[in-house]
């Protein structure tokens, strides 16, 4: 049972709903069906690679900008961070 982003077309917000499998989302403001589903930024943990030395994980965005200072890239691949 996902949760996801919509934009209601009608009064012009951004909401949040949990949606079942074949219904039909709703503005939690004015009730209109007319939503356009947004893509959501999502974050994921990564452990990285370990020294052996127990290091914590670390919280890292899939979206905005690169985790590394030297590049300038938004695409992790490009560096390999």
């Amino acid at each position: 049972m996902p949760i996801y982003e919509y934009h209601c077309e009608k009064c012009n917000i951004n909401f949040e709903t949990l949606v079942m499998a074949g219904e039909t989302p709703q503005c939690t403001k004015c009730g209109s069906t007319e939503v356009t589903r947004l893509m959501s930024a999502c974050g994921f943990v990564s452990k990285g690679a370990s020294s052996g030395g127990g290091e914590a994980p670390t919280l890292r965005s899939s979206a905005g900008s690169s985790a590394c200072s030297s590049c300038t890239s938004g695409n992790c691949s490009s560096c390999g961070m």
